[in-house]
């Protein structure tokens, strides 16, 4: 199903022994677009900590309002590594989440670089093979400790570049629940091109440029403004929600 990110915000997960707390935001990779985490802001319980759950954990999604439920118990969460949500999520922080929860990492494995979250196998225990491909990734493709993970409250309000020229700003993302993956970024054109949402496929950005908070289009301005128009109501009720299939 197609969720826009608005009506997950404030989602809650629920461990097997009660509530985590609520989804606070997504941090996804830029070059697949698809979600590695789910920022889940915790209540008293925790301190108001956020802490950061992967797909892998999440049973089923929320389509009836009752929660999403996760196979993770409120101890474990409680004693997850902690993160620092201002700062990026390195391979370093991925491992040792993924080695407390016995996660299988995707980076090892290549078996999730599509998102495909729906069909995972048990997750196996680390090992050391997994920690050394993970450790020979982190030193070959990340020397400058960026994973090209971004969280979407970062992306939010980015500028949007279209071939011919400037075109509207990022106000939400379109993601299917079942594989957990951005199809569309919604872009707001009122300050541009006569004033509506569009959807944008993620297909069609070239490039993020982080330093300037802009995100680059193949496509014109014209090929914007024709564009699926987004129509909130769609999507901001479970029963609502485009299906997939």
């Amino acid at each position: 199903m197609q969720r826009n990110l608005q009506s997950l915000i404030g989602c809650s997960i629920e461990a097997t022994d009660g509530e985590i707390g609520k989804i606070q935001a997504l941090y996804f990779d830029d070059k697949s677009f698809a979600i590695r985490f789910l920022v889940v802001k915790t209540g008293g319980w925790l301190s108001g900590l956020s802490v950061l759950i992967s797909p892998v954990a999440l049973q089923k999604t929320d389509r009836d309002g009752s929660g999403i439920p996760v196979n993770l118990t409120k101890e474990q969460v409680s004693n997850s590594p902690r993160i620092d949500m201002h700062k990026p999520v390195s391979r370093q922080h991925e491992m040792e989440l993924y080695e407390h929860y016995s996660w299988q990492p995707y980076w090892a494995s290549g078996f999730y670089a599509g998102g495909l979250w729906g069909v995972m196998p048990p997750a196996p225990l680390f090992n050391e093979r997994i920690i050394k491909d993970a450790d020979n990734t982190t030193k070959t493709e990340n020397k400058n400790d960026d994973l090209h993970l971004r969280s979407t409250d970062q992306v939010t309000g980015y500028h949007i570049k279209a071939s011919d020229g400037e075109t509207g700003h990022v106000n939400d993302f379109i993601i299917d629940d079942t594989t957990w993956q951005i199809l569309y970024f919604v872009i707001d054109t009122h300050n541009w091109i006569g004033g509506k949402k569009v959807l944008v496929a993620v297909e069609n950005i070239k490039e993020i440029i982080w330093e300037q908070s802009k995100i680059i289009l193949t496509i014109s301005t014209t090929a914007v403004k024709d564009g699926a128009s987004f129509d909130e109501s769609n999507y901001n009720h479970p029963e609502k929600a485009h299906s997939t299939s």
